[in-house]
């Protein structure tokens, strides 16, 4: 573990002038999955982050693996029908946490093959299915090693306080061909890499190789000292996260501050790529409301993201070049920024997720979202972005809904060169 000193690049990025923001253009999805609930009702689901599997050997039999945390794991076609859904575990005890999956995303590895990890927040481990799409039964296997540990507790105890493995990315060394998940953790703003191996019986478990924490208060070019407002005890968390493969680099959306650029490695100095228009502004918590009561605003944010930056995913192109898109929910916008690392990862525009139709919505607080570049059959020939969305059905006032609007990328990205 090593706390980083950032204070200066971090004054130095806090010194840019706010400029007012553009009407962005709009995109609108061509398939929606069913509504998840969450409460007894519906069966306590709460969508949460989608990741896209493509079938290679046939692109209109891929598949989209998502969270639906208490829910477990959900299978769906390009149509967004179910094909298969994964309870989460039960809990150990009866004083004890259940399993709750939160992120998700996918390895494809000549060692490891075709798998969907996924954090389990629950139980502070990691859960491992390997993936065949004509596998009967469903395409998930649960292929998890049983003696996997916990990722940041030390005992049952700690893992019932849910300071937890939260978000996850995975990333393939193109270098090794060694596999690895980088996961944060619950409420501070520790992110860890974990080694992925498979073992002699077939399953396949994970070695934790080190700890990074990015930083919890930043100094601003007034002079004052600023740390997002929370509970009390509660840091500012990390959850969204994704690895370009090409060159190692880990995106990581700390929620209440920005979008970090640092080495998947977990060495060397993270860079704060953007900040979240709140960044600076000071919050006092009401124990009454459990919510923060902002002060006057001191000018220091950013431009295009609103806290909460969440849902992180890359958009590759042929030629090199691609995007990084992250999910703004406190405006419920989207971001792009150029992938390259020697373009400083540009802003290159924004887009929202509006209503198609009627019976069609867009995407509203959206908490994780997953892009893919590649061709997917007659449905996607131009690729496919597959985001959450926070509130499925407005007029319901009961239940929370949540669900995944499935979007055409070509108009993503003819979006984002307008």
């Amino acid at each position: 573990m090593r706390l980083l000193a950032l204070a200066t690049a971090v004054a130095a990025l806090c010194a840019t002038p706010v400029q007012a923001a553009e009407p962005l253009p709009a995109v609108v999805p061509k398939a929606e999955t069913a509504t998840l609930y969450d409460d007894e009702a519906g069966g306590d689901a709460d969508a949460d982050d989608p990741a896209i599997w493509r079938n290679a050997a046939d692109p209109d039999r891929s598949l989209v693996v998502a969270t639906a945390k208490q829910g477990g794991l959900r299978v769906y076609d390009l149509d967004a029908r179910e094909v298969q859904s994964i309870a989460a575990p039960a809990a150990p005890g009866p004083d004890d946490a259940p399993g709750r999956f939160n992120n998700v995303d996918l390895v494809r590895s000549s060692r490891l093959g075709d798998l969907a990890v996924t954090s389990d927040r629950g139980a502070d481990r990691l859960r491992v299915y390997r993936i065949d799409r004509d596998r009967p039964g469903g395409p998930l296997k649960d292929v998890t090693d049983p003696n996997a540990p916990r990722v940041f507790s030390a005992s049952q105890d700690e893992v019932n306080e849910q300071r937890t493995a939260y978000g996850l990315a995975t990333w393939t060394d193109r270098k090794t061909g060694r596999s690895y998940a980088l996961v944060s953790q619950r409420e501070r703003t520790r992110v860890a890499l974990l080694e992925l191996s498979a073992r002699t019986d077939g399953t396949v478990g994970y070695t934790k190789v080190r700890t990074l924490d990015l930083p919890q208060s930043f100094q601003l070019p007034n002079g004052t000292s600023w740390t997002p407002c929370g509970e009390p005890g509660e840091l500012p968390q990390v959850e969204g996260m994704v690895v370009d493969p090409a060159n190692g680099t880990l995106y990581a959306g700390q929620e209440d501050v920005g979008i970090w650029r640092l080495r998947a490695d977990l060495t060397g100095t993270p860079q704060l790529v953007d900040k979240v228009r709140e960044f600076g502004v000071p919050g006092t918590y009401d124990e009454e409301t459990e919510e923060c009561t902002a002060g006057a605003d001191p000018g220091f944010g950013g431009t295009r993201i609103s806290a909460d930056v969440e849902g992180l995913t890359l958009v590759h192109e042929e030629d090199g070049d691609g995007l990084l898109l992250a999910s703004s929910q406190g405006d419920n916008t989207f971001a792009a920024y150029d992938r390259e690392v020697s373009d400083a990862n540009e802003y290159e525009g924004g887009f929202r997720v509006t209503p198609a139709s009627a019976t069609l919505d867009g995407s509203e607080e959206c908490d994780g979202a997953a892009a893919l570049n590649e061709p997917l059959g007659r449905r996607y020939p131009n690729g496919l972005l597959v985001v959450q969305d926070g509130h499925d059905a407005p007029g319901e006032t009961e239940r929370a809904s949540t669900n995944f609007k499935f979007v055409d990328l070509g108009t993503v990205m003819d979006a984002v060169d307008d």
